[in-house]
């Protein structure tokens, strides 16, 4: 499968309403495509948003300086300002700007650049098949790259499973649809997880002595150290953020492999030794990360359109990659100063897990056949939810 030319489906079935009810749609490629074929931007009156769809635009709006990751009048979400979520959003570094941006980012991509691909791999083989228990497939998605990350950051095996539980409790409060009790146990979450890095850096740090280390986590506070990144609390953030944006996004990389292979042709389907290609098909494809946003903070022009301050613009990352005129770049991952530096380890950890389905418990294909989904509820990432006929 080298081309966005999924099979069809069998129903015929209604475009989405919206760009952000797309998200969920069982298949929303033909309204993305409609969507990318228009010029510069667009305003949705219903959403109350400016929507970029093409490449050329999506790529303009994440270049241009008012055109910013978070409001000024809001750096974080008011709901969970002010708690331990909150604090860990306020240091994320793909949630900021300028310095607080680019020195982090620099220390993750090279401590990420430390770990092989074959390492992270071979990695997501191994815990895919220890977490493989009773075939729910949705739970497994989920757990198996989260602890992978969790793993190489140097938690040890029996900790993972309540790795796994604060990181469900804690990225629950990062939609608006968030409930107040989401909210909380998220905070509770991210408190138990500024904790426990706190403790694991202390660690690390006195038993490193300036010895280089072999886990991720060792590798973050060398590389902080060599680029000046001094800011401790944004350094124990960021951690938490590496597994958070694991825990959604690689999982729904996994789901959507899964449906693209399902999708196949039975003759033409993929085998094991196979998984990386049809992963990295699915990046550009039917990518987990479908939208996000840009804010503006002053007053320009861009993509055709004369945007004010206070607006807000939606980038669907899903119609940019298939554009014809995207030149094969993967916008699920983000472009330009906020791509994203884990795009590797992710499709590595990804390409693990279907290895394991594909040589095991999904070598089946009446087993694949019997598969069902829908998707988890979101405005921005697509994970789908699976159940056996």
């Amino acid at each position: 499968m080298n081309s966005c030319d999924f099979p069809p489906l069998n129903t015929l079935l209604d475009m989405p309403p919206d760009a952000l009810a797309a998200v969920t749609h069982a298949d929303p490629y033909p309204f993305y495509d409609k969507l990318a074929a228009k010029p510069g931007l667009h305003f949705d009156a219903g959403l109350g948003l400016w929507v970029a769809a093409s490449a050329k635009t999506v790529k303009a709006v994440m270049r241009h300086p008012d055109c910013r990751v978070r409001p000024l009048s809001e750096p974080v979400p008011a709901a969970i300002a002010g708690g331990a979520a909150g604090r860990i959003f306020s240091a994320l570094v793909r949630m900021n700007e300028d310095e607080r941006h680019e020195t982090p980012r620099l220390a993750l991509q090279r401590a990420l650049a430390y770990i092989s691909p074959f390492q992270a791999r071979r990695s997501a083989d191994e815990i895919a098949r220890r977490l493989w228990r009773d075939g729910d497939l949705s739970a497994w998605m989920l757990a198996t790259p989260v602890s992978t990350v969790a793993s190489m950051m140097g938690f040890p095996d029996e900790q993972l499973p309540q790795v796994v539980g604060w990181m469900e409790d804690f990225v629950a409060c990062l939609s608006p649809l968030s409930s107040a009790q989401q909210i909380a146990q998220a905070h509770a979450a991210a408190q138990e997880l500024l904790q426990q890095f706190a403790q694991m850096v202390q660690e690390a740090t006195e038993a490193a002595s300036g010895v280089p280390a072999e886990s991720l986590l060792a590798n973050v506070i060398a590389e902080a150290q060599a680029v000046g990144w001094n800011d401790s609390a944004a350094l124990l953030a960021n951690l938490a953020g590496l597994l958070s944006q694991t825990y959604e996004a690689t999982a729904g990389l996994i789901g959507n492999s899964l449906v693209a292979l399902v999708r196949q042709p039975e003759d033409e389907r993929s085998e094991p030794e196979d998984a990386a290609t049809l992963v990295h098909t699915v990046i550009r494809c039917d990518p987990p990360v479908q939208n996000t946003r840009r804010f503006v903070t002053h007053t320009c022009e861009v993509g055709g359109a004369l945007l004010r301050e206070g607006e807000t613009i939606l980038l669907l990352l899903a119609a940019a990659s298939r554009d014809p005129a995207a030149e094969c770049h993967e916008y699920g991952f983000g472009y330009g100063a906020h791509s994203c530096p884990g795009q590797i380890m992710a499709s590595a950890i990804a390409t693990g897990a279907m290895e394991m389905l594909m040589s095991g418990p999904m070598r089946s294909a009446e087993i694949l056949q019997s598969l069902r989904w829908t998707y988890r509820q979101s405005l921005n990432v697509r994970i789908p939810v699976f159940t056996r006929a």
